[in-house]
């Protein structure tokens, strides 16, 4: 299955600023929502079109309250995301999968504190905060949240090493050049 994570804004509670809008939570009524990150948002989709068909439909609110979109496609790679733009690249057959690797944005990702993020000290269901009389859907805290990227390119088939500060693990986005240099 193809994942989508949508990274919100510092300054905004991307959980509600999504749900408590009847056309976004609309849009991820169908799914499971997961938040694999602080400020964060995941949904599982079919695959790379229904993620970027579903990206297309949020993209009013992508615009105002979501730093990042990425997408993790199975058949390009198991552990390394890509941008939204590199996704859009594929489902439109612009750009062959296995030449996707060499362009990336390394974050790295940290434990939060146990207090979470802002969004997460309100609640464990979303439709308490979401002006919605529908059934409520727990999204439990997350434990990670990700810091300063960088900006690498894939030398040899390695991805370089993540050396902005210690951090307990990685998150690899594969991007396209013009993302990689605007």
């Amino acid at each position: 299955m193809t994942r989508v994570c949508l990274i919100g804004s510092p300054e905004v509670n991307l959980r509600y600023e999504l749900l408590s809008r009847e056309t976004s939570r609309e849009a991820l009524a169908t799914y499971d929502l997961e938040r694999p990150f602080e400020n964060a948002l995941a949904v599982r989709t079919v695959s790379v079109g229904a993620a970027v068909s579903l990206l297309n439909d949020l993209q009013w609110y992508l615009v105002r309250f979501v730093d990042e979109a990425l997408v993790r496609e199975p058949s390009v790679s198991e552990s390394e995301w890509l941008s939204r733009d590199l996704a859009e690249s594929l489902r439109n057959g612009e750009v062959d999968p296995e030449k996707t690797g060499e362009f990336l944005k390394v974050y790295g990702v940290e434990r939060a504190d146990a207090g979470g993020d802002p969004g997460d000290a309100d609640a464990g269901t979303d439709a308490e905060t979401a002006e919605s009389g529908e059934a409520a859907t727990t999204v439990p805290p997350a434990t990670d949240r990700l810091v300063e990227p960088l900006f690498v390119r894939r030398t040899d088939g390695e991805v370089p090493e993540y050396d902005l500060r210690d951090v307990e693990d990685t998150l690899v986005v594969r991007l396209t050049e013009s993302e990689f240099s605007p």
